[in-house]
């Protein structure tokens, strides 16, 4: 890929977001998102982003995989399949334009819903309906394949489920790994994933490994209240920008 000198800086701060919202800042994916999808077509950015999270996924579950919750992990993989695979027909009947406006409606839509239970239950995370966890599932799978935007969702559902920082990192680092391991085949049939796009990871891993790395350190500074806000708040602008 040919960039101009000020776009490899752009892309090495986006590879630099993703490490670090793989072991510190999750709504930092967003921003990540955001930056590949301005330096490239919104698909293409989808299969250069891909291998990027994969590799961050290694570093995140081995720090933090004593902490996941299956318990809640099992409710959302059946669901989470069901929405790759309607993505995967979706996204070759889509243009970039359509795909960015729908995944920010559909994040800003839960986000607002997450709010409003919050507000009623008086600022205390309330219990959920049934139904919770199959709509995050369907609506995280569908936007992960299209645009490898599903973090916000899952923000809004492991902050639902009231864990603290630790657990809610652990638990999306797992779920992550499995669901962008399963997304590989699919980006490969769409031919998101390429020679030339694996070589463009390669550069950029290092950048990767350095966010993971400083994620690590920068969770065990935060105060679990005003991380939460983090969350809630970057997983609102990227939504916001996507609609932009």
């Amino acid at each position: 890929m040919t960039f101009e000198p000020w776009q490899w800086a752009l892309a090495v701060l986006g590879a630099l977001a993703i490490g670090l919202a793989k072991t510190g800042i999750n709504g930092l994916g967003m921003l990540a998102v955001v930056v590949f999808a301005n330096l490239l077509p919104a698909k293409q950015a989808s299969g250069v982003v891909l291998p990027m999270l994969v590799l961050a996924d290694l570093v995140a579950v081995g720090s933090y995989r004593q902490h996941a919750q299956w318990s809640y992990l099992w409710k959302l993989f059946p669901w989470t399949a069901a929405g790759i695979v309607g993505g995967y027909f979706a996204l070759g009947r889509m243009d970039d334009r359509q795909a960015k406006v729908l995944i920010g409606v559909i994040i800003l839509g839960m986000l607002a819903m997450h709010l409003w239970r919050r507000r009623r239950a008086g600022g205390e995370e309330p219990e959920h309906a049934g139904w919770f966890a199959p709509v995050i599932g369907v609506l995280a799978g569908f936007t992960t394949l299209v645009a490898n935007a599903a973090g916000p969702l899952m923000a809004i559902y492991l902050l639902a489920m009231r864990l603290p920082k630790m657990e809610f990192v652990g638990t999306g680092a797992v779920f992550f790994m499995l669901l962008n391991w399963f997304k590989v085949p699919f980006m490969v049939n769409l031919g998101l994933i390429t020679a030339n796009s694996v070589k463009f990871n390669l550069f950029l891993a290092p950048a990767v490994l350095v966010g993971t790395f400083a994620g690590r350190w920068l969770l065990t500074r935060i105060n679990q209240k005003w991380f939460e806000n983090l969350a809630l708040g970057l997983s609102a602008i990227g939504a916001m920008r996507l609609l932009w």
